[in-house]
């Protein structure tokens, strides 16, 4: 399949992708194909963009050396599984009649999850019509195309109606935004009483003013912009975000890196995130918040 490059944009590339750093994001993820997620996904045929979380079954290390990477593989996708799992846990209660967003969609793995659980509406976006097109995709082999749709649209500026959704989530992709118009735009288009959960990665302000050598190596791994823990509490009370839970999942989600450097498919970040976290500079934390 041919790659797309966003840096010469078509006239609806041009309206989605508003400045030089979201086309060089879109770019990055139009041709990202890293074994770290395609190879995750084939597991169960649910490809997801984010981390795991839970205790490792540290058995998949021993036994028939020729299939160690299989069941690493497999161990790593069970693990990142559970997190998407855990973050629709945290969604509040909806039903068929209800609609949520995706924001971040990636290839689709959360969407797809979210409408097996609760038989809604699903809308996944992303800048990356590579990703639009390859859950799209996936969205018709499963039969549930009428059910779960995804858009080359920007989570700054979605396009959707005024309180539109009952739910939004973000799983690891508020780091490319600006948090203040995030929200925002999330409140807009948000019913009141609805509920906004995010997974992300932030780095820790109490343990200093700047992102840490480990942070800063990882923002330039994923060409993102880490931003501060506060920032995300901030940022939501400005934009009347109320956070009812926050779950620090740092040592939950270790054990996965600590598996995931052993492994073949390992992208080559694994031990800056270690560093990171064991050091505290960086946290893993679960934001759930409802609108006022």
């Amino acid at each position: 399949m041919t790659q797309l490059d966003s840096s010469i944009p078509n006239a609806r590339s041009a309206e989605v992708l508003a400045t030089r750093y979201q086309r060089s994001v879109a770019d990055y993820w139009n041709n990202e194909k890293a074994p770290v997620n395609l190879r995750l996904g084939e597991v169960s045929g649910t490809f997801h963009h984010h981390y795991g979380i839970g205790e490792v079954d540290w058995s998949v290390l021993e036994g028939d050396e020729a299939a160690r990477e299989q069941r690493i593989v497999a161990e790593l996708h069970r693990l990142e599984a559970a997190q998407a799992e855990y973050l629709l846990d945290q969604l509040g209660p909806l039903g068929s009649g209800d609609r949520i967003l995706d924001a971040g969609s990636g290839r689709g793995g959360t969407s797809f999850l979210a409408n097996q659980r609760f038989g809604c509406q699903v809308d996944g976006i992303s800048i990356s019509e590579e990703q639009v097109r390859f859950a799209n995709n996936q969205a018709t082999e499963r039969g549930v195309a009428d059910k779960v749709a995804f858009h080359f649209r920007n989570m700054l500026h979605n396009e959707f109606p005024d309180a539109t959704f009952q739910a939004i989530w973000n799983n690891e992709s508020t780091m490319y935004v600006d948090l203040r118009k995030l929200f925002a735009e999330h409140t807009r288009v948000l019913r009141p009483g609805g509920r906004y959960v995010t997974i992300t990665g932030c780095y820790n302000d109490v343990h200093g003013r700047q992102p840490s050598r480990a942070v800063s190596q990882i923002d330039a791994h994923y060409i993102c912009d880490i931003h501060p823990r506060s920032e995300y509490f901030a940022a939501m009370s400005a934009n009347d975000l109320v956070p009812i839970s926050v779950v620090d999942l740092t040592a939950a989600t270790i054990p996965y890196w600590e598996l995931r450097a052993q492994a073949e498919v390992a992208s080559g970040i694994e031990d800056a995130f270690l560093t990171a976290y064991r050091e505290g500079s960086f946290h893993y934390l679960m934001i759930a918040a409802d609108k006022i």
